[in-house]
């Protein structure tokens, strides 16, 4: 009996793993919206390279750690010859102040094309996603952009039997022997409204559900606890610049994420951005965290973000906090940008 209760438990934290956010979550989302929303695809002048690592919950054996590596540049040479908005380097006209934002104007019609690769552990579960994304961008005003973006992909869920551990050494056969490596199509689509001071964005992640069994029944199999399903994960966020002089403006921003059954949550952040050298910020994440946030753009070349989440949840006894870096490499730079001009 005592057996039957231990698989169960573990059957059943590992369908609850599946059917809750499947998604990684990113406190430094706004260092790279791509992740998030396929419309981002190309919105800057230059090839656009970052890598991330996430380590949630450090402390809590098993807790989820992420790794990422996106790649996004535009296409069109209108855009890329001579963005108006783009200021040529060694301008006084840095892309936070004011005048920047008086001068600004649509950018040309264009096309953007990126890939990404994330990793995501939890546990004894893997997931890996492979996307190519496309975007469209063109100018509805003097002032204003609207791009839509779709990604297209794999998703490799795999759990790794042996991270998981009974008094008596032996695994259940009906995870120990079923389809515990799987491919799966992923597919998202996404809009994003943006001009020199605010954005708008919206997507859908996962937007095809697929069955997901850890045995060889599969469907035919007598408990549910052995099957899942992947949800639609849905973003919306915004956020808008505000200064408060020439060289010094306060960005705030906000995520809202929808993922079925579980919560409606969100994400509020407060970056305070000097010229385009260095950035600090705070973030909230309902009934999760609170977090510390500071980037620096070391050169037209390199920018890195660091942030730091304490846990306010159940989670905060066990929790040592979350860590999250990101790196940025900006390739083609022509015009020698130290920060993006048409997102912050």
């Amino acid at each position: 009996m005592k057996k039957i209760i231990l698989i169960c438990l573990v059957l059943t934290v590992l369908a609850t793993l599946v059917r809750a956010q499947q998604k990684p979550q990113y406190t430094q989302y706004v260092f790279n919206n791509y992740l998030l929303n396929p419309a981002v695809t190309g919105i800057e002048n230059y090839v656009d390279l970052k890598a991330g690592y996430r380590s949630q919950w450090t402390g809590l054996e098993g807790a989820p750690v992420t790794s990422y590596l996106t790649i996004n540049a535009p296409i069109g040479d209108r855009f890329v010859q001579g963005d108006a908005s783009a200021m040529p380097g060694g301008s006084d006209n840095n892309p936070m102040g004011r005048l920047y934002t008086q001068e600004y104007m649509a950018s040309e019609p264009h096309h953007g094309i990126g890939f990404m690769v994330v990793s995501d552990k939890t546990g004894p579960i893997t997931q890996t996603n492979l996307d190519a994304t496309y975007a469209y961008h063109i100018g509805l005003s003097e002032k204003l952009n609207l791009a839509l973006g779709v990604s297209a992909g794999v998703n490799h869920i795999s759990l790794n039997t042996a991270e998981i551990t009974l008094p008596d050494s032996q695994i259940d056969p009906a995870i120990a022997n079923g389809n515990n490596s799987q491919w799966k199509p992923d597919l998202g689509a996404g809009i994003w409204a943006y001009s020199s001071n605010y954005y708008l964005g919206a997507s859908v992640q996962q937007l095809l559900p697929q069955n997901l069994y850890f045995n060889e029944g599969g469907a035919s199999a007598n408990t549910s606890l052995v099957k899942s399903q992947t949800v639609p994960h849905y973003f919306f966020t915004a956020g808008l610049k505000l200064f408060l002089s020439d060289d010094v403006t306060l960005m705030p921003s906000v995520l809202v994420k929808v993922i079925q059954p579980v919560p409606t949550t969100f994400d509020a952040n407060l970056k305070m951005g000097f010229r385009d050298i260095f950035w600090v910020g705070g973030s909230y994440r309902k009934d999760d965290s609170f977090g510390a946030l500071a980037g620096i753009n070391i050169n037209s070349s390199i920018n890195v973000g660091y942030s730091y989440d304490m846990t306010t949840s159940a989670l905060k006894t066990v929790s040592n906090g979350t860590h999250e870096l990101v790196i940025g490499i900006l390739l083609n730079n022509r015009y020698k940008v130290r920060c993006p001009t048409h997102s912050f």
